[in-house]
């Protein structure tokens, strides 16, 4: 493994700085990476941003508590720091016009919420259509191209022979099962099986009675 001293060598780009004088009186962006804790809390305040340039630019994407706001204000109001860019807007700073807030939960922008909105639809889409389970927070995800023109999904308990049960329900059939996808999440395991035709009502009924299966849907191209 490379040491830590040998991981910040690797580009010459970068200058490690072990002093935080040094780091404040020397940089023109300034961001935050630190858990907040005692000795962290105000670590940006009126001492620390004296010793910064004029007009630094300072980026808080951690905690709020790292910078002491009242100190912040009197900085901006100065022009000692240009432009402050935080997910953590106070009500004092979040109208200040050098301030740039931002929703610390990403998922609550407007655009974000219109994405997921999507997206949901999209999956619920998938599954009535297809029968594919994405993203499901009880159910395993199980996914896979519509390969043959009819599908049987199965909602069943995880437990041994229950596969060798829906197979043996079409026996009987003559079908060929182009695709076969098996998946499981803790109790519960849902299968997926192509056929290359209709499977008879009387097999899909013999498959709803197996001890274990608690639902069976049926696709066609």
């Amino acid at each position: 493994y490379i040491s830590v001293d040998n991981a910040w060598s690797m580009s010459r780009w970068v200058n490690h700085v072990k002093d935080e004088k040094e780091l404040f009186s020397t940089a023109d962006y300034i961001t935050l990476h630190l858990p907040l804790m005692d000795s962290t809390k105000n670590t940006i305040n009126k001492d620390t941003l004296a010793l910064m340039k004029d007009g630094v630019k300072i980026l808080n994407f951690a905690r709020g508590g790292l910078v002491n706001d009242e100190d912040m204000l009197e900085a901006l109001n100065s022009g000692k720091v240009a432009v402050y860019v935080t997910d953590f807007p106070s009500p004092l700073l979040a109208s200040h016009p050098n301030v740039v807030p931002i929703p610390h939960l990403g998922a609550s922008t407007d655009e974000s919420e219109e994405n997921c909105a999507i997206k949901a639809a999209d999956e619920v889409m998938e599954y009535l259509m297809n029968g594919n389970i994405i993203n499901s927070v009880n159910m395993p995800n199980a996914s896979a191209p519509f390969s043959g023109s009819y599908r049987i999904c199965v909602m069943h308990d995880n437990k041994p022979k229950m596969i060798s049960q829906i197979t043996d329900c079409l026996a009987q059939e003559d079908a060929n099962i182009e695709n076969l996808l098996n998946k499981s999440k803790k109790e519960i395991a849902y299968t997926i099986l192509d056929l290359d035709h209709k499977a008879s009502k009387e097999s899909i009924e013999k498959m709803k009675k197996i001890s274990g299966v608690h639902r069976v849907e049926v696709y066609e191209k």
